[in-house]
């Protein structure tokens, strides 16, 4: 049995660095396991601006 957490974020733009590398690598140090990055919201001309990353772990 696992159990998952969901992060919210974006992969910054041109003012904003992204933090995808930073979340991934906490939350692994944390003993999660990336999952899956899915796209939640996109801009006009259809590219993703929104990301939730799913981790998850065994329960314990």
């Amino acid at each position: 049995m696992y159990e998952y957490t969901y992060v919210q974020t974006s992969l910054g733009g041109f003012f904003t660095e992204p933090k995808h590398r930073e979340i991934i690598e906490e939350y692994a140090a944390d003993g999660w396991r990336l999952v899956q990055v899915l796209p939640l919201k996109y801009n006009g001309h259809g590219k993703p601006t929104d990301y939730e990353i799913i981790f998850e772990r065994p329960l314990s």
